[in-house]
């Protein structure tokens, strides 16, 4: 029987690349995206290819939006085993801490944050009794040890923080599953060519970075309260 998936923000970029590939591993994928048109266009070439995948309607911003999501997902597909929460966006990627605008840093977390708090907290009792996992995209610069370390990185402090809160949320999900088969973690890819970056050059592809997702989420590995980049454990 074929397990069920649900990824956000998935129309295009590395959310697109995760549906793919579960699609491709043989799972049954809900595919979320804000714009109904770009994530029905984004189900009809996967469908094309044989795939599983079905469109969800989800803007991340608007709490109605996610609500009726989530009734559709209640109502629809309750044998959810799998979320990966990698819908996000920029925020100003602001360069420094003084060029931090309020209104940035809110709409970072309105999006990056709440939106995926409501999210989570609406299917996580569902995750739960399916003992499934829940996967939050995360990104190195959230990581409080990195961004005192590195010797150099992006002070980007209205995307970053709210990455970091939802680090935060993370753990807090995964402590209410450590006693369960249930798990909840952090996932990193690194630096990826996307365009929530402006496609800037360097990065690791699309492709690459959803398959260090889709892996550690379909490993059967217990990783619970992890926070994970490439190379295994990354320190929180």
């Amino acid at each position: 029987m074929k397990k069920t998936a649900f990824v956000t923000g998935a129309n295009k970029g590395i959310g697109f690349e995760i549906v793919k590939q579960l699609g491709e591993a043989g799972w049954k994928v809900l595919l979320g995206a804000r714009d109904a048109e770009r994530g029905k266009a984004a189900v009809s070439e996967l469908t094309s290819k044989g795939l599983d995948v079905v469109f969800v309607q989800i803007d991340m911003g608007d709490l109605k939006s996610i609500e009726q999501a989530t009734d559709t997902i209640d109502k629809n597909y309750s044998d959810l085993k799998l979320l990966i929460n990698n819908a996000g966006m920029p925020g100003a990627f602001s360069r420094s801490f003084m060029d931090t605008k309020e209104e940035d840093l809110r709409n970072a977390f309105e999006v990056n944050f709440f939106g995926t708090f409501r999210l989570n907290q609406r299917l996580f009792p569902l995750i739960k009794d399916n003992e499934g996992t829940i996967v939050n995209v995360s990104t190195d610069m959230a990581s409080l040890d990195h961004m005192q370390n590195a010797e150099r990185t992006l002070n980007a402090f209205d995307y970053n923080s709210s990455k970091t809160a939802n680090n935060a949320m993370t753990l807090s999900m995964a402590y209410e599953v450590k006693n369960s088969r249930a798990q909840v973690f952090a996932v990193t890819p690194g630096f990826t060519t996307t365009d929530l970056n402006g496609n800037s050059a360097g990065g690791k592809s699309k492709e690459a970075a959803a398959a260090i997702i889709v892996s550690y989420a379909t490993d059967g590995k217990r990783h619970n309260a992890e926070f994970l980049d490439e190379k295994g454990v990354y320190a929180w």
